[in-house]
């Protein structure tokens, strides 16, 4: 971007959080990926009524785990950490075993819904605005992110503040303002989630081709923010 269009764009996204903010409480929940750390440094610098909250699956890589840490104590915020429930969480490995989401889609998809949405529903709870780093060039899924929608599943409104920014928009800012980041983005993840469901991918391959790469391409998500739910 050049420094004009630049500024527009983080003018745009200075007035969606702004908006965020009015609609108090609000929660920006992160998983502390590029995009989110753009984010998350302007909500920590100028935004502060926003919470942030990250969900920690207990599978993560450890330089997410690092990077969380990091993070807080840079911009000297809390970043309030939501864990699966341990008695579903037991009684899923217990029927499925430690890794069987590698075995059907319906196995991974139940091991999201522990480790993941239930998580995000107690970080939801009681809020009328939820702030995310989507952007529609991510996936197929994503294509017709709006910037702010009602989320009906959740009852909130749902900000997608970088919706139309680019993958060079992110890292642009990112190395500008020399924002904290995961060091795995330089080691070929573009998309990190939990370490057994992600790897690194070729030159040129799609930027989420290394999440549940043992399943076809098409629709991959977790359920966070599923098709058909607005923005």
């Amino acid at each position: 971007m050049h420094a004009r269009a630049t500024e527009a764009r983080v003018d745009h996204v200075r007035s969606l959080l702004d908006q965020a903010r009015k609609l108090s409480p609000a929660v920006f929940t992160s998983s502390f990926g590029a995009e989110d750390m753009v984010l998350f440094d302007l909500i920590a610098r100028d935004f502060r009524e926003i919470g942030i909250a990250t969900l920690d699956t207990g599978r993560l890589c450890p330089e997410t785990y690092d990077l969380i840490q990091q993070a807080a104590a840079s911009y000297r915020c809390r970043v309030r950490v939501y864990s699966p429930q341990h008695e579903a969480l037991e009684s899923h490995v217990r029927v499925n075993g430690i890794n069987g989401f590698y075995d059907s889609i319906a196995q991974r998809k139940s091991c999201c819904e522990v480790r993941k949405l239930e998580p995000l529903s107690r970080a939801l709870a009681g809020k009328r605005a939820w702030v995310t780093g989507l952007r529609r060039d991510q996936s197929v899924t994503r294509r017709h992110l709006e910037d702010v929608a009602f989320d009906e599943k959740h009852g909130l409104h749902k900000f997608n503040p970088l919706a139309d920014w680019t993958e060079d928009d992110v890292w642009n800012y990112i190395r500008s303002r020399n924002v904290p980041y995961n060091p795995l983005h330089d080691r070929g993840y573009p998309s990190i989630g939990c370490a057994p469901c992600t790897r690194a991918v070729a030159p040129g391959e799609d930027v989420r081709g290394g999440r549940w790469w043992w399943e076809a391409s098409a629709g991959k998500e977790c359920g966070l923010h599923p098709q058909g739910v607005a923005a």
